[in-house]
């Protein structure tokens, strides 16, 4: 499935859309064994981070651009606590997986805030 209009692979944009297509496989299941109040805390962030990709291709600004994607980390930290929590507790399913993706996802972002942010002060 292509995800990302530009001809060049954006790695990040196709990782966060992978990542929210399987949180949301882990929600329903979540949703099956009647975990709800969890259920809709992973699916929000889990989402929310490649919705935030997505949105800062289309930055305004260098700095525009740094700020979406540092809501994107954000949103990526607050997913990696849910799945911690839901791999600490009793009778939820197996999110190890989960957890490898959303770690390489969120050293990912991290290059890219750091590597914006040096090209923001370079221009300064």
């Amino acid at each position: 499935m292509e995800i990302n209009d530009n001809k060049k692979e954006n790695i990040i944009v196709e990782r966060s859309f992978r990542f929210a297509l399987t949180i949301v496989e882990y929600a329903e299941r979540l949703e099956i064994d009647r975990k709800y109040v969890i259920q809709r805390q992973v699916l929000r962030s889990g989402t929310s981070i490649g919705a935030n990709v997505r949105e800062a291709q289309s930055a305004e600004s260098i700095r525009d651009f740094a700020h979406k994607m540092k809501i994107a980390a954000k949103e990526a930290e607050e997913t990696e606590y849910w799945l911690l929590i839901c791999q600490n507790s009793k009778n939820y399913p197996d999110c190890t997986d989960l957890l490898n993706d959303i770690r390489e996802i969120i050293k990912i972002l991290t290059s890219i805030i750091y590597s914006t942010n040096k090209k923001i002060k370079n221009h300064n």
